[in-house]
């Protein structure tokens, strides 16, 4: 396979995608593992290798002495059209080996519009696409990540699905995987064992029930299967693994540095934000942990800028303690310390002007929305004066680059919200007048604008989405008032968008959708100049579904939601009295000034979250 190989790689679009061999990749002895696991990212190489959660698993699961872990990420279709010419299988980089040699693969889906790639991957491999259609315990497919949120629409094509935080539960399906393989078990066996561990959903246990209309009315279990599936979480992030060298990609990737998780979960309470509900409780890593953790990964990988990431690292606690443990120490390494963006409520020039010592990059703040009146609806504790306070602070002190992030189509917005955000832009500019002591540099502001989705798990998880025409007539409505000197308007497409609320929404009639969409060529969904609307049209359509029913449609508080069976640790009771909230235009407390009650606490079992 690798002469044949060395024939193709030539041929095709950046060839370090394919070739493995980076530094610090793990090579085990196939004779010396009990299970070969091989890590899917259905995306490219370069955003693939800038997962941190495939950073931590790839470096756990090594770390077992009986288990071989391996990746491969989805080829870009002149790769793709290469092995199929060949007839070579989709293979792993490590050892060379096609994916049908591996014992599990597991897919990490972070992203609704990359579904297609996990059928093409499969099928690029050998391996028959549908559960169903996998008899024995080999090629057992495995899937975690946020997407799990809402698992229905890939149902019928995995076997398990991890909810939750991956480290612990996986370790106990390899174990139960282990014992199955050695003593030759029957799938089903296995899969009914399965579902017995904390945060396994196994799909093929549950029978959705539907109406006349085809709409989702419930999920039965089966087999002794759980009613619910409760997402598992790491309670103590200090005594977690966490990867002292992980593989250094031999090209360049979207994300080339060491990235330091310094906690999990948010205490802000976004209503739009999938994330800040799901990956709750919040966990804090302590400062001691942290240092040494960055220190040993920027010695051992040899990269020269470490980031503070978490969804909201200004307000991890003892940001002040960790920063001054690591800022002498990277400054004289010439290793840059950064946080990827900021409050602008508790923007301190201080500590920017300290993280700034190696190399000086922009600013970028997240208002969201461009009234105080629709924050307070999306629950975005933000306020004008401060993000003019802390944007005048900066330019004072040097900086002239400002990024600003805002979506369209939130509840409740009008024509007033949209003009606000260019009110904004204005008063960013007139503030770097005002305040800035090297004009001659020029200032430049820009303003992103993506559409918003509702997603599972969300207090708007409820809530319509706008239709592409009406998000189209809002872009071009901000082209018009967003032509402002100094100010660049980016936005993003509402076609890309409406099928992402499809899927976020979506459930099991979707998964037939899917797979006409992927044979008749739907690939990488999520890049604009590889998307196929027409395909995915004619698979609506012939699979008889609705966009609208799963985008456009409001949802009442009465309905059973497809992927109510999911329980991420916020209950139902919250969510809608955040909507409610929400429609009143009532902004909440976050969690540091008063717990809300939403639930997350219980899956600590008595410990302590970390606010």
């Amino acid at each position: 396979m690798l002469k044949e190989l060395e024939k193709i790689l030539p041929r095709v679009r950046k060839p370090a995608r394919y070739s493995g061999g980076e530094f610090a990749q793990v090579i085990k002895d196939k004779a010396a593992v009990d299970i070969r696991v091989v890590f899917c990212f259905p995306d490219v190489y370069e955003v693939g290798m800038s997962h941190l959660g495939m950073k931590i698993l790839y470096g756990l699961y090594n770390s077992i002495d009986y288990c071989w872990c391996e990746r491969c990420f989805a080829p870009w279709p002149d790769m793709e059209a290469e092995l199929r010419a060949a007839k070579l299988p989709l293979y792993a980089l490590e050892s060379g080996d096609g994916l049908d040699a591996f014992d599990i693969i597991a897919f990490t889906l972070q992203y609704e519009l990359s579904f297609t790639n996990v059928l093409n991957m499969l099928d690029l491999a050998g391996i028959p696409i549908r559960s169903s259609e996998r008899k024995g315990l080999r090629n057992l497919v495995i899937a975690g990540g946020c997407c799990t949120a809402n698992p229905e629409p890939l149902a019928d094509f995995v076997d398990v699905f991890v909810i939750g935080e991956g480290e612990e539960v996986s370790i106990e399906l390899f174990d139960l995987y282990r014992t199955a393989k050695r003593e030759n078990w029957e799938k089903h066996r296995f899969l009914v064992a399965a579902a017995g561990i904390g945060g396994c959903y196994v799909p093929a246990l549950y029978t959705p029930q539907v109406d006349e209309k085809g709409r989702f009315m419930g999920i039965t279990p089966s087999d002794g299967a759980p009613a619910r599936i409760v997402k598992r979480i790491v309670k103590d992030l200090d005594h977690a693994y966490y990867p002292e060298c992980p593989v250094v990609p031999s090209t360049e990737v979207v994300h080339d540095r060491v990235m330091l998780e310094v906690m999990r979960g948010c205490i802000r309470g976004c209503r739009f934000c999938q994330a800040g509900h799901t990956f709750r409780p919040i966990r804090e890593k302590s400062p001691e942990t942290l240092i040494r953790q960055g220190m040993t990964q920027a010695e051992k990988t040899g990269y020269d800028e470490i980031s503070l990431t978490s969804l909201s690292t200004t307000d991890y606690r003892k940001l002040d303690e960790l920063c001054d443990g690591l800022i002498d120490w990277c400054a004289k390494r010439h290793i840059s310390l950064a946080l990827p963006s900021q409050r602008a409520d508790k923007f301190s020039v201080e500590l920017a002007q300290r993280l700034e010592k190696v190399r000086r990059t922009g600013l970028t703040f997240a208002p969201e929305a461009g009234t105080q009146r629709l924050r307070d609806v999306i629950n975005k504790n933000l306020r004008e004066e401060d993000l003019y306070n802390a944007c005048g602070l900066a330019f004072a002190n040097g900086w002239n680059s400002v990024k600003l992030y805002y979506m369209m189509g939130l509840p409740t917005e009008t024509l007033e919200d949209l003009d606000g955000i260019a009110k904004i832009a204005r008063g960013v500019v007139d503030v770097w007048r005002k305040t800035s002591n090297n004009r001659a540099r020029g200032v430049k502001v820009t303003a992103s604008v993506a559409c918003f989705v509702p997603k599972p798990g969300t207090p708007f998880q409820w809530e319509p989405m706008d239709t592409v025409e009406q998000l189209r007539e809002k872009q071009e409505y901000m082209k018009g008032i967003m032509r402002i000197k100094n100010v660049d308007f980016h936005w993003h497409d509402p076609v890309t968008s409406h099928l992402e609320g499809v899927f976020a929404r979506g459930d099991r009639r979707l998964c037939a959708v899917i797979y006409d969409a992927w044979r008749r060529g739907c690939r990488f969904d999520g890049w604009d100049d590889q998307l196929r609307m027409d395909l995915w049209y004619e698979a609506f359509a012939a699979c008889g579904v609705d966009m609208a029913e799963y985008a456009n449609r409001t949802r009442s508080f009465d309905e059973v939601l497809p992927w109510e069976h999911i329980y991420n640790g916020v209950t139902r009771e919250h969510l809608m009295k955040e909507n409610l909230r929400a429609h009143s235009g009532l902004a909440s407390e976050d969690c540091r000034a008063g717990c809300s009650g939403c639930g997350a606490l219980e899956l600590l079992e008595g410990g302590i979250c970390d606010v």
